[in-house]
């Protein structure tokens, strides 16, 4: 009877693990960015990453912002893809995805000023964070 029991669970486990998994690529593929902007993502990603370390380590930022992107970066550091590569399109950008994502949130927490400050790319490269964010620079 316990061995019937275990079995269960592990297949129950098994079965939600899935779920979640599922759940999660249906999630990042209404997430994305539209049209150019996921190449733009692509192209972007250094820049962005720059921009996450900065806004990290920006101690006047609110705490929840800074674990935000303390957790992308970890994530973005682990060798192993929440998507894998075998998926046409967003196994290869599952991590500027993830990352666009991140930033609209922490943007809308932080203020684009924030990022606007701590941004180490060109103005052309701004523009592209502000569309992937949805949010408009009014502080230019």
């Amino acid at each position: 009877m316990t061995g019937s029991l275990l079995i269960g669970v592990l297949v129950g486990a098994a079965t939600a693990l899935v779920l979640v998994w599922v759940a999660l690529v249906v999630v990042m593929i209404a997430a994305r960015p539209r049209g150019g902007l996921l190449r733009e993502a692509v192209r972007l990603l250094p820049d962005v990453l720059r921009l996450l370390s900065r806004l990290a380590a920006d101690k006047t930022l609110p705490r929840g912002v800074r674990v935000r992107l303390a957790l992308l970066m970890v994530y973005l550091a682990m060798p192993i893809d929440l998507i894998p590569d075998f998926i046409p399109v967003l196994g290869y950008a599952d991590d500027a995805i993830i990352a666009t994502v991140v930033l609209r949130g922490v943007v809308r927490h932080a203020g684009i000023a924030a990022v606007r400050a701590h941004w180490p790319g060109s103005d052309d490269g701004f523009a592209a964070v502000v569309r992937l964010t949805g949010l408009r620079d009014t502080e230019r």
